[in-house]
């Protein structure tokens, strides 16, 4: 069940945004966790769906960056992807060992870090034909992104659906946008979909792992914060900020 939900936002925001054509080839950024691997497998599925609904035909290809932190053994991956016919392009980087060169006090640039690795991926995504990359970027990502940027960028702000990438000329999808985490651990759960931990020596102690624990105590409050979070994230209707006015 936990399956078709996620295939179903996928649909919806494939509907809504235009996130996928007829004739794309699409770099999948895989990186070994539940997301990215879930958004490998259910893009396998969903070129079925595409073809037979919507007559446009697509191609994938997983694409996986060794960064260089010691994570562990990605053979996990290839193997649950053999028996299907998903190809993954495997690249080592140096983007640990240049994370480490530019630390601020004594930690890792977590912005630094997600633009090398987007990078990376684009690259590679880019020698092998692909013109689209998809991240696995979901629901939660999107919301916790708005209130990093509310709480330390003073904008009402969060990553787009779908955005063309001038210098790269390449187009980058977030495919689970309208995806919420719990279904997407249900999915890998009921799929027994295999995941690797992150080597990132930051996992877990991020002002993104901050602001997800304050969600998580406001959804207890208010379990319909949620849902209406990310409503607020594409009800055009509904926006209503304030405008100075304009003196000569």
């Amino acid at each position: 069940m936990s399956v078709k939900k996620v295939l179903a936002t996928m649909r919806k925001a494939d509907q809504d945004y235009g996130l996928i054509e007829d004739g794309d080839y699409i770099g999948v950024g895989v990186s070994g966790g539940k997301d990215s691997v879930l958004l490998l497998y259910l893009l396998y599925l969903y070129q079925f769906l595409a073809k037979n609904t919507f007559a446009k035909r697509f191609k994938i290809i997983g694409i996986h960056i060794d960064l260089g932190f010691g994570e562990e053994d990605f053979s996990i991956i290839d193997d649950f992807f053999k028996d299907y016919p998903i190809e993954i392009h495997r690249s080592k980087s140096y983007i640990a060992d240049i994370l480490e060169r530019h630390k601020k006090k004594e930690r890792i640039e977590c912005s630094l870090c997600s633009t090398l690795k987007k990078g990376a991926v684009i690259k590679e995504a880019k020698s092998l034909g692909c013109n689209k990359v998809a991240f696995g970027h979901h629901a939660d990502d999107a919301i916790e992104t708005l209130f990093l940027n509310m709480i330390y960028g003073g904008k009402l702000a969060t990553f787009d659906p779908k955005m063309f990438l001038t210098d790269s000329k390449i187009t980058f999808i977030r495919p689970f946008i309208y995806a919420f985490e719990k279904d997407i651990k249900r999915a890998i759960k009921d799929l027994d979909v295999p995941t690797i931990k992150s080597g990132c020596p930051n996992d877990g102690f991020t002002k993104r792992q901050d602001i997800k624990e304050m969600l998580h105590t406001i959804y207890h409050t208010y379990p319909q914060a949620k849902e209406n979070f990310l409503l607020s994230l594409h009800n055009e209707k509904m926006i209503n900020l304030w405008h100075k006015e304009m003196k000569e």
